[in-house]
């Protein structure tokens, strides 16, 4: 069985959207654009006879099949399609936690597991100030050189955060990991948030 969820009330909802497209064997097709990073949106879309891809898996349900993006199948793990109604209607919900989430282990290399750690952890905390930090290189067998964008840019305080914060974090995560650096000109303050 698929790691994705899609609920009685969405089946029947798809399942009359699909009837009206007067197509035979036209079913869904659910794929993730940019999965396992920040920019990760779930999609799905009509798929006719013969515009799944191969690498698609089949989800036969009672009146249509879905179709679910091998490369993003292992980022719907406990997806759920929904459909919600309300006053102004229903609407169509997909709630897919981990979209934006690498998969990494132990023995994922040392980069997927910073990146994975910036994407789950630091940068949702960075945000509320408009900050992001990226992963540019890893260096001198564990020293991971970020790049710090948005409000942190040009910000006094980002030594402060960097130190404090990000280090302290991917270092706990990431045993072998030795140290953080900052490629990042902090004298550039157009748009530091203070």
């Amino acid at each position: 069985m698929s790691a994705i969820t899609i609920t009685q009330a969405a089946q029947d909802y798809l399942a009359d959207l699909l009837e009206k497209q007067n197509t035979p064997g036209i079913g869904i097709r659910v794929f993730i654009t940019q999965p396992g990073t920040q920019y990760a949106e779930t999609c799905i879309a009509y798929c006719k006879p013969g515009e799944e891809k191969h690498e698609d898996n089949a989800v036969a349900l009672a009146s249509f099949t879905a179709w679910i993006d091998g490369v993003s199948e292992p980022f719907l793990e406990d997806a759920v399609v929904d459909y919600a109604t309300d006053r102004m209607g229903g609407q169509l919900t997909i709630k897919a936690p981990n979209a934006k989430v690498p998969m990494v282990n132990d023995e994922s290399p040392l980069n997927e597991r910073i990146n994975y750690y910036l994407q789950t952890e630091i940068n949702p905390g960075l945000a509320s100030h408009g900050g992001q930090v990226s992963l540019v290189d890893v260096v001198d067998e564990g020293i991971a050189v970020l790049k710090f964008g948005g409000g942190c840019q040009g910000c006094g305080m980002v030594d402060m955060t960097l130190k404090d914060g990000v280090e302290k974090t991917l270092m706990e995560r990431i045993p072998e990991l030795k140290g953080v650096r900052d490629v990042t000109d902090h004298s550039n303050k157009e748009n530091a948030y203070y």
